[in-house]
């Protein structure tokens, strides 16, 4: 069946249904709504399709093609729920299960017969998070069956006026409601406000004297102070006192209308360091890892007490002979500082006595490789960008020199570019079924590195790797393990990623034959680099990458504006970048 995709921005859910609807055998194509009605309705008449399907909208469809095709839109709410925030409203108000809904479009708002639906539990995590994961799987399920019942030609929708189903409407959750009240609110209640709102819109505050908006919450169990305090960093984030506790903020965003000249989302402790000192704390500079002078670091071990209940991006674990190194990082962009700690990290846990290493095992992000958003808010983009690129570069050249134990990479969600080969060069790949990969980086205007002419062939081969990084497209994680990128899917629900990932790492180590296993991966370590050592390839990708990085003329340095900046013109076509987030 020919489908035309019409999505306000391929985002992770508008790249999973791609991918997904593709494996299946549809010609699907893509228009972003955020071009405007003429490009949705010329997307139409170029591809005339027998259905549309709008998985992510904040436009409605112009009159003219919802009247003249049948349109089914994606509604992350249950049957009758109307409104443009359905999920706020859901974490807001603590409601332990939600669904979606795929309806048809019509002239009222959210209220076209219902083609299928289905339900998922409200996993405590942040709005973007419950996203990519609770609601991408529920949707994605229904949105198949909306198809297949379409194809059918039997199936009657069934309309919102049936009695079983009760309509309700919610109206658009304004910053009025999402303010933090410092003094009053409590730890519980701040958690909420923020989880709803972590990647858009942010919770709007002042610090400092200054309007910024908040992104994604953490609780602290030891950490106090007055009631909307800061009291220290860690790791970019910053901590926050509340009535009763205090909080983690790991990214903050300055408001456009502040003249900041970096008004997007970034570690806050950077953000901060802009910022004129609070009274009383005297006149410093920042420190040299970007944070503001006037507040303390707070460090925590790599491997915390299971009963600590604070905010840490990287943690070590063992159990056994298998040791777990996660990490989370916003948007699944790995920053300088974030490659460097992880390389520390990954290093220390080569010094434990384990057999299996597991890389990641968490739900959500992968990694997206380089941090686009510190790059642009850097004095020197170029300079920044080639920092991160070797950092990244370090960190993955440490994998693929591991030699002494099996290393996994378990990719509980999405992965693109630079995340991509940071999985590739770990032995095992293990991927959530659900997940989506993005291995190119064409679309950034990029040739690629950390290691990817050596990892991705050898996976893949010669000819599918030049057509994975050419056609620039998302990659479901069945298509994956049919071509070899990923060797084992992992078909669990989100909030069981972690504990199955556990449980199959252990049947690894238990195994027989581990230690022919690692012998014979030393061996192929050495015979691989005397066909072409290592350090060739990464001098030849990064001579490659430093000549973009430094000409001021290179389409990256635009199109990374762009994309940061949320402004059209990031991509030449619909399909705007592997690194959707």
């Amino acid at each position: 069946m020919d489908i035309l995709l019409v999505a306000s921005a391929f985002n992770s859910l508008s790249q999973r249904l791609y991918a997904e609807l593709s494996d299946q055998g549809h010609r699907v194509d893509v228009v972003l709504a955020s071009h405007g009605p003429e490009a949705v309705r010329a997307a139409v008449r170029e591809a005339r399709p027998e259905l549309v399907v709008a998985p992510m909208l904040r436009t409605a469809l112009p009159e003219d093609v919802w009247q003249e095709h049948t349109c089914l839109i994606v509604h992350p709410g249950p049957p009758g729920d109307r409104g443009p925030s359905a999920l706020d409203w859901a974490i807001a108000e603590e409601a332990p299960d939600w669904g979606v809904t795929v309806l048809q479009a019509e002239a009222a708002m959210d209220a076209g017969d219902v083609w299928a639906d289905g339900a998922f539990p409200v996993t405590p995590t942040g709005k973007s998070d419950l996203y990519r994961n609770e609601v991408s799987d529920a949707a994605t399920a229904a949105v198949l069956l909306a198809v297949r019942r379409f194809a059918d030609g039997s199936f009657k929708p069934r309309p919102q006026s049936d009695p079983a189903i009760r309509v309700v409407w919610r109206d658009f959750v304004r910053q009025e409601r999402r303010r933090i009240d410092w003094e009053n609110d409590s730890t519980a209640t701040v958690l909420r406000k923020l989880r709803a709102a972590d990647s858009q819109p942010g919770v709007l505050d002042e610090v400092c004297g200054r309007e910024v908006f908040l992104h994604g919450g953490h609780p602290e169990d030891l950490l106090r102070g007055r009631p909307g305090e800061l009291l220290a960093t860690r790791s970019g984030a910053v901590c926050r006192a509340t009535r009763d506790g205090a909080v983690w903020i790991p990214e903050l965003r300055p408001r456009k209308s502040s003249g900041d000249p970096a008004p997007f989302r970034r570690p806050a402790a950077s953000v901060l360091a802009g910022f004129p000192a609070p009274p009383g704390t005297g006149h410093g500079t920042p420190h040299p890892d970007g944070r503001p002078h006037w507040l303390p670091e707070s460090t925590e071990p790599l491997e915390l007490p299971p009963d600590r209940a604070t905010w840490t991006d990287i943690r070590y674990r063992q159990r056994g002979d298998v040791g777990f190194l996660s990490f989370s990082f916003p948007g699944g962009a790995m920053s300088t500082d974030h490659c460097r700690r992880l390389l520390a990290a990954y290093r220390r846990a080569l010094t434990r006595p384990t057999s299996v290493l597991v890389l990641g095992g968490t739900r959500d992000f992968f990694s997206n490789g380089i941090h686009l958003n510190v790059i642009e808010a850097s004095a020197d983009p170029a300079g920044e960008s080639w920092a991160n690129l070797n950092a990244m570069n370090d960190l993955v050249e440490a994998v693929l020199r591991t030699t002494d134990r099996l290393v996994v990479a378990a990719l509980g969600g999405n992965a693109a570019a630079g995340g991509v080969m940071l999985a590739l060069a770990a032995d095992q790949v293990w991927c959530r079924t659900g997940s989506v990969l993005n291995p190119h980086y064409r679309r950034m205007g990029l040739y690629g590195s950390e290691y990817w002419t050596y990892t991705l062939p050898r996976r893949v081969g010669t000819g599918t790797a030049r057509r994975l990084t050419t056609d620039a497209l998302p990659v479901s994680a069945t298509t994956a393990a049919r071509i070899g990128l990923v060797d084992r899917l992992v078909p669990v629900p989100a909030r069981e990623f972690t504990a199955e990932v556990e449980r199959l790492a252990a049947g690894l180590a238990a195994g027989p034959g581990l230690a022919e296993r690692i012998t014979a991966k030393a061996a192929a370590r050495r015979a691989d680099d005397e066909v072409r050592p290592l350090g060739e390839y990464r001098r030849d990708e990064l001579a490659r990458m430093r000549a973009i990085f430094f000409d001021p003329r290179a389409p990256y340095h635009a199109l990374r504006s762009a994309f940061v900046r949320k402004q059209p013109g990031g991509s030449a076509d619909p399909l705007a970048t592997g690194g959707a987030r």
